[in-house]
């Protein structure tokens, strides 16, 4: 999604005028909550603002999609942290430590899958 598009849902669901990085929109509450229990919801990211971002802070875009998409799921999760204090060091707590753990699992994959050195596979 880019800024245009998300500056059109954030007005039109939130009544928030310009882009933003991540919006969530849970399932599980409402009128209709109950329909789909094991569907937390939706998460829409802007690439647009997340490349932006990741430029400021000095990380991959990769990274910054990792850190919206973790961000987004704690707040479908039922996290918050729009009014301050404990809730909100909590989920950005938690938040952290998820993209440590999806960090960690991503440099594991890249050892792994280097090619070993050694002998040539056979021929076929």
């Amino acid at each position: 999604m880019d800024d245009r598009e998300i500056t059109g849902i954030n007005l039109a669901f939130l009544n928030r005028h310009g882009p933003t990085n991540v919006i969530a929109f849970p399932m599980r509450e409402g009128a209709y909550g109950d329909l789909t229990p094991n569907l937390l919801g939706d998460v829409v990211i802007c690439v647009d603002t997340a490349l932006r971002e990741s430029q400021l802070a000095g990380r991959t875009l990769e990274e910054r999609v990792t850190e919206l998409l973790v961000h987004g799921v704690l707040h479908l999760c039922g996290y918050d942290h729009e009014n301050g204090g404990r809730p909100a060091r909590r989920m950005a707590d938690k938040s952290r430590r998820l993209v440590k753990k999806i960090e960690e699992n991503w440099k594991l994959e890249a050892v792994s899958s280097k090619p070993k050195r050694g002998k040539a596979p056979p021929a076929i």
